[in-house]
């Protein structure tokens, strides 16, 4: 039943929305996904960095 839940969930996908609707979807959870992952890395980094120079 779990590998048939994503192929059930593709296929619905695919058949209510449009090619296009589609990969525009896909194209803006990228980019979302893109943006979170950036900003949770730099803010990390600066955490990380923090920790190290910041010294009492």
């Amino acid at each position: 039943m779990k590998k048939a839940l994503p192929l059930l969930s593709i296929a619905l996908i695919c058949s209510t929305l449009s090619s296009c609707e589609l990969i525009g979807g896909i194209f803006k959870a990228g980019v979302w996904t893109g943006v979170i992952a950036i900003v949770v890395v730099v803010a990390l980094v600066i955490w990380i960095l923090a920790k190290i120079f910041g010294g009492k």
